[in-house]
């Protein structure tokens, strides 16, 4: 029962996921699409959980290790000051649109399995994800906080939520960004030039004006 083994039933078990779910596929099913027995999967894995687990870490822990490190990069170019809104913007979006684009690692394989973890909730998977992902958020949000000194706590919160949302359209959003585009030249697949835009567009959302909120207002219509 070797690496390899361990790999294979990853990778079938990504695609299974993908396709039909975490609740409709079974391990027996699983099993026998990698050809291996079913001892294979308790043995590297314990159980279904704990597969489906570490889909997601095998995923989403070398993105959030790039993160780190050009964050760390960066940190290192600015010596203790405030590390520039774009700068950091890049580093926070990069890794995460390669990921989505790497046909290697996941791909879009993999974001219709994060798609399953929304359509399909549990509430151990999600704790899972969050956990991988809090080292990166607090780092991130220290330094966003610190480019945007600006910015109340309630509206720096909704600025880096917005953020994680568009982040999140761009990674699975492919089709309706190929309609949009079609009329144009623009390559809606061209990481380093999407990568530009944001950088323009998010810096701007992010240092816009506060809004004006009149908290008497009832909804309207």
């Amino acid at each position: 029962m070797t690496a390899d083994t361990k790999g294979l039933i990853l990778d079938t078990a990504e695609v299974l996921f993908a396709e039909g779910g975490f609740a409709s596929t079974s391990l027996r099913t699983i099993t026998a699409r990698a050809g291996v027995n079913l001892a294979s999967v308790n043995y590297h894995f314990g159980s279904k959980e704990a597969l489906i687990r570490s889909l997601f870490e095998r995923r989403i822990t070398p993105m959030n290790r790039k993160r780190l490190s050009l964050l760390d990069g960066l940190r290192g170019q600015h010596e203790g000051a405030a590390i520039p809104l774009g700068a950091l913007i890049d580093a926070f979006m990069r890794p995460a649109l390669g990921l989505a684009r790497d046909t290697q690692q996941g791909g879009a394989v993999f974001l219709r399995l994060l798609g399953r973890s929304y359509t399909e909730p549990s509430t151990t998977l999600q704790e899972a994800i969050r956990v991988m992902h809090e080292p990166v958020i607090e780092q991130f949000k220290s330094a966003f906080a610190e480019a945007l000194p600006q910015l109340p706590s309630e509206e720096f919160y909704w600025r880096m939520h917005f953020m994680v949302g568009l982040l999140a359209y761009m990674m699975s959003g492919t089709d309706m960004m190929r309609l949009v585009a079609s009329c144009r030249r623009s390559d809606p697949m061209d990481t380093d030039a999407m990568i530009r835009r944001l950088r323009v567009f998010l810096s701007a959302g992010m240092r816009a004006p506060l809004p004006e909120i009149d908290s008497q207002a009832g909804p309207s219509g």
